[in-house]
C-alpha cells in the first residue's frame, strides 16, 4: 500500500500515511513509538528520575537503542491533581534537554506544554512537535505559536486542568464529545495557519474520564479515524490499568498498557506515547504484522 491511498489491509483503517514536524517528515507505514522523558519531579511514574541532564540523556539514549521513532519530553505534569509549574520553572527544565538531545540524539523531539512561550522556546532550540494536551485550550496564543513556528502539532482531549480534571468524569456520549472537541483543536490549528498534515490527534486516555471511559475510548479507538488525521494513544502505566489488572504500581502495569497497545494498533492508531520502549514497540510490530496478514513485513 502506498502512503495515502486509502485502501484497507486486512481490516486495519485506512488514515493519513505521514505527519510533518518542523523539518521533519515521519512516515507512518507501521506503528510509530512516542518515549516518554519526563523531567519533572512529581510524573506519576517516574517522577524525580530524569531531573538532570546527563539522567535525562542517558534515558533517551536508551530509547532510542530500543527504538523510540521520537522522544516527548514534558517540564510539568500532568497526572490528576497536579499542580501548575510557572512558565520559567518549565523553561529552566526543558531548554537545557531539548538542547542535548538535539545534539545528541537523532531522531525528532516533541515538547510535552500547554504553554506557547515554552513552545516557542523548545522549538527554536530544536523540538520538531509540540504536544498539547489541553488541544490548544488552556493558552489562546497556542495555535498562532505553533503555525509561527513551523511545527508539528498533538492535540489532545482533556476536560479542565490537571487539578480539577478528575471532579466529573460524565459525559452524554463521551466518543461523539471527545470526537467534536478534537474535530474543534484540529479547526482552530488550521485556522491559525498549522497545515493538516502537520497534526495528530490523541483522544485523551486518562484524562477527564473515569475507568468505563477510558475503556470505551479504547473500544471505540476507530471513531476518531472519521478525522482524517493520525491517531496518537496514550495508555502507558496509567491508572485505569491498575485499577483493572490491581495493580497499584506504576511500573507493575507494562503488561496492561502492552495490550492497550496491540488493541491501539488494531483499532487504527499509529503513534504511541509509552514508557517502556522496547517491548511496547515489539508488541506494536506484532499486532501490526496479524493486522496486515500475508503483507505483514512490507
Amino acid at each position: 500500500m502506498t502512503a495515502g491511498s486509502g485502501i484497507l489491509l486486512s481490516g486495519l483503517p485506512a488514515g493519513p500515511g505521514y505527519l510533518l514536524g518542523r523539518s521533519c517528515r515521519l512516515e507512518l507505514d507501521r506503528p510509530r513509538l512516542m518515549g516518554v522523558l519526563n523531567v519533572t519531579p512529581d510524573s506519576f511514574s517516574d517522577g524525580g528520575c530524569f531531573l538532570a541532564v546527563e539522567a535525562a540523556l542517558a534515558q533517551a539514549r536508551r530509547m532510542a537503542a530500543q527504538g523510540a521513532d521520537l522522544i516527548d519530553v514534558g517540564g510539568e505534569s500532568t497526572r490528576p491533581g497536579a499542580p501548575p509549574v510557572s512558565e520559567q520553572e518549565e523553561l529552566d527544565r526543558v531548554l537545557p534537554v531539548v538542547e542535548a538531545l538535539r545534539r545528541d540524539i537523532d531522531i525528532p523531539i516533541s515538547l510535552d506544554t500547554t504553554k506557547s512561550a515554552v513552545a516557542a522556546a523548545a522549538v527554536a532550540a530544536g523540538a520538531e512537535f509540540v504536544n498539547d494536551v489541553s488541544g490548544l485550550t488552556f493558552d489562546p496564543a497556542m495555535a498562532a505559536t505553533v503555525a509561527s513556528s513551523g511545527a508539528g502539532l498533538f492535540v489532545m482531549h482533556t476536560r479542565g486542568r490537571p487539578a480539577e480534571m478528575q471532579a466529573d468524569t460524565r459525559y452524554v456520549d463521551l466518543v461523539g464529545e471527545v470526537r467534536e472537541s478534537l474535530r474543534r483543536s484540529v479547526a482552530a490549528a488550521v485556522a491559525a495557519g498549522v497545515a493538516p498534515e502537520r497534526i495528530a490527534v490523541d483522544p485523551g486516555v486518562g484524562f477527564g474520564k473515569d475507568v468505563p471511559g477510558n475503556l470505551e475510548l479504547l473500544r471505540r479507538l476507530s471513531d476518531f479515524s472519521e478525522l482524517g488525521r493520525p491517531i496518537l494513544l496514550g495508555t502507558s502505566r496509567k491508572s485505569f490499568i491498575g485499577r483493572v489488572l490491581g495493580q497499584e504500581d506504576p511500573l507493575a502495569r507494562q503488561a496492561g498498557t502492552l495490550a492497550t497497545v496491540a488493541l491501539g494498533v488494531a483499532a487504527g492508531a499509529r503513534l504511541f506515547r509509552v514508557h517502556d520502549v522496547g517491548p511496547a514497540r515489539e508488541a506494536a510490530l506484532m499486532a501490526w504484522a496479524v493486522c496486515r496478514g500475508a503483507e505483514w513485513n512490507t
